[in-house]
């Protein structure tokens, strides 16, 4: 493409091929700023524009409904709970308890839940992140510890974590044993001190005050000694008038659990489910619910766990025709293996290893590191690829989603890039930005972890997927050309100072018949040649990837405004999404001209508006999305 317009510029012999004919960098220089002016301009211009606008009916995703509401009055179906706090079971035994119950037979039974048939084992994780905040409860064990012969001095303080699919079945059977343990997540601290401060005043409850504040939650019954004092203080900042509400959503659905039960499927694909509790009471699944209570409430193991086995044999039996089969057993692979968060581990070791290999030497690293390149992919693919087959859609449709399928096809371009050009640089930023997308998006919860449904606008078109994807697609090949640009970077500035002071540079491309060349150190004077090769083959690799990303974003833009006008009745509506992909994609059209207007320092000029070109794109991707109303609020 560069050499092309090149050629076609020679041909015409403007005032501009003259000027870089001659090297002059000022005018070229001057050129860029020109160019920069009139980006500024545009968004001046256009962008007050897109932030009126408002995002039309069906553009948001549904509401997330953590609770059942509509079953709230129905009875528990494992009968009544224990409401003698005096009674509670120590939390011993009920550790006891929970390592001899198997509930393996119930993870995979249909539950329907926010709009869509899982497994109970999903709503366990999920009700249970959103009560505790974490991901699984905890409680502890505290042993007396005193010295021989004396009084005991302090407590040992052991904790017990408990499988989530437990902890959702006691809450709903034995939710007197949670009223005083610490179990509501309370994320924002002001808050969280502020109960902590009723719960235990005066200075000598100092110590007990941080423990508690270190722990993160809090107990039900905090939360319904304190909430009003709180609320009356507080209401009026909007900080805590949030926290306040995710509280309260969190303590409901702990108090209201018991209507999340809705396990038996309609006798037609399109009715609704039901609640367990609306079978009759000599049904073998709902007399099989009622004994697992029982069992449950005694602590006898061994009349649960066949308690489990008949409502897991029995609730299938209901209207077999439409209760889920295959897919449902999928959805616990899928929960067990958590291939998101084990593939950024498998990308971060082999971007360790390829980086090791770099500075060293050592093939055997290198090998190593593309080893766990390719066992990453897998986990990747297979965690997004049953994703997409358990909601039944192409999963890229939220945050989480569209993070980790950008990611995917980032690492696997950059993949199958490192195996044509047989340079493993393209596989350290593969494993780079594969690596640091998922631990984004698996660890700082982003929107969309939850399997749930899609937007009412997002099913209007095929066409609107393939924009999205493409779009996607651009984004991920942006994070790996601005890996490959640190890479340049890195060696422009740290090898030109190690070379100074007589110390090594990096040699870090593989040869082109496969195997690893120059990869060491090498010093003194010597170092130049290696070390202008290395630019050379830094500067065709973050090249390669940004002309790729150039064009994906290019034909993504496009798209979308084909679908725009297929949907919508119009092209372009300078909607701040669509403001600022143009822009996102104006900077790697400056990539392309700078090259041919500053041929002398077009890698060093490329690097760094490679960086600038990432950010414009992250907040594109996130700050429009999070920050600024508009047209693609269900991005």
């Amino acid at each position: 493409m560069l050499s092309s317009s090149a050629r076609c510029g020679v041909r015409r012999r403007t005032s501009l091929e003259i000027t870089m004919a001659h090297g002059n960098f000022t005018s070229s220089r001057a050129y860029m700023n020109a160019l920069a002016v009139i980006v500024v301009a545009l968004l001046a211009l256009i962008a007050p524009r897109g932030l009126a606008q408002a995002a039309p009916e069906g553009n948001a995703h549904p509401k997330t409904q953590n609770l059942s509401v509509s079953n709230e009055q129905l009875p528990s179906p494992f009968g009544q709970h224990n409401t003698d706090l005096s009674k509670v079971t120590p939390v011993a035994d009920k550790a006891g308890f929970a390592a001899k119950v198997d509930l393996e037979p119930i993870r995979s039974l249909a539950v329907f839940h926010n709009g869509r048939v899982k497994v109970m084992q999903t709503l366990a994780l999920e009700v249970t992140a959103r009560i505790t905040g974490r991901k699984k409860f905890a409680d502890y064990i505290k042993t007396p510890v005193a010295a021989a012969g004396t009084s005991p001095a302090h407590e040992d303080v052991r904790e017990m974590k408990f499988d989530q699919l437990f902890t959702l079945l006691d809450m709903t059977i034995d939710p007197a044993y949670y009223l005083d343990k610490p179990l509501i997540g309370v994320e924002y601290l002001p808050l969280r001190e502020a109960f902590l401060d009723l719960a235990f005043p005066g200075k000598e409850n100092d110590e007990k005050r941080d423990r508690w504040k270190r722990v993160g939650r809090v107990t039900p019954m905090m939360i319904d000694s304190s909430m009003r004092e709180i609320a009356a203080k507080h209401m009026s900042e909007e900080p805590f008038a949030k926290a306040m509400g995710r509280v309260d959503e969190a303590a409901k659905l702990f108090m209201e659990g018991k209507a999340n039960m809705v396990l038996l499927a309609p006798a037609d694909k399109d009715a609704p489910w039901q609640h367990l509790s609306t079978l009759d009471e000599t049904a073998p699944a709902r007399k099989a619910a009622a004994d697992l209570g029982v069992a449950w409430k005694a602590l006898d193991s061994a009349k649960a766990n066949a308690a489990i086995i008949a409502l897991a044999t029995e609730l299938p039996k209901i209207n077999p025709g439409v209760y889920p089969t295959g897919r449902r057993s999928l959805e616990v692979v899928y929960n067990k293996v958590n291939a998101f968060e084990w593939g950024y581990w498998a990308y971060f070791l082999s971007l360790l290893m390829l980086l090791l290999a770099f500075g060293t030497g050592r093939k055997g690293l290198a090998t190593a590191g593309a080893s766990f390149l390719a066992v990453a992919l897998l986990l990747h693919a297979f965690g997004f690829v049953t994703r997409c087959l358990i909601a039944e859609r192409f999963a890229i449709q939220n945050q989480f989603e569209s993070m980790t399928g950008l990611s995917l096809f980032a690492a696997t371009v950059g993949t199958v890039v490192m195996i044509v050009r047989r340079q493993w640089l393209f596989g350290a930023a593969a494993a780079a930005v594969g690596f640091m997308v998922l631990l984004t998006a698996t660890q700082s919860g982003i929107p969309g972890v939850s399997i749930e449904r899609e937007a009412a606008i997002l099913n209007t078109s095929v066409l609107l997927k393939y924009h999205v994807t493409t779009v996607l697609v651009s984004y991920g090949l942006i994070s790996l050309g601005f890996v490959c640009s640190l890479f340049y970077l890195g060696v422009h500035y740290f090898g030109a100072q190690a070379a100074r002071h007589g110390s090594g540079t990096l040699a870090m491309t593989g040869g082109g018949s496969g195997e690893v060349s120059n990869i060491g150190v090498v010093l003194g004077e010597s170092a130049r040649a290696p070390r202008a090769k290395l630019l050379a083959d830094l500067d065709t690799a973050q090249m390669v990837i940004l002309q790729m990303a150039f064009w994906t974003l290019g034909v993504g833009i496009l798209l979308g405004a084909w679908w725009a006008d297929h949907s919508w009745g119009r092209w372009w509506a300078f909607d701040p999404k669509e403001t600022w992909a143009l822009l996102t994609w104006i900077v790697y059209l400056i990539v392309v001209h700078v090259r041919v207007a500053a041929p002398q320092r077009k890698g060093i000029t490329t690097g760094w508006l490679s960086v600038v070109g990432f950010i414009v794109m992250l907040w594109t991707y996130f700050g429009v999305n999070l920050l600024l109303p508009g047209l693609h609020a269900y991005a």
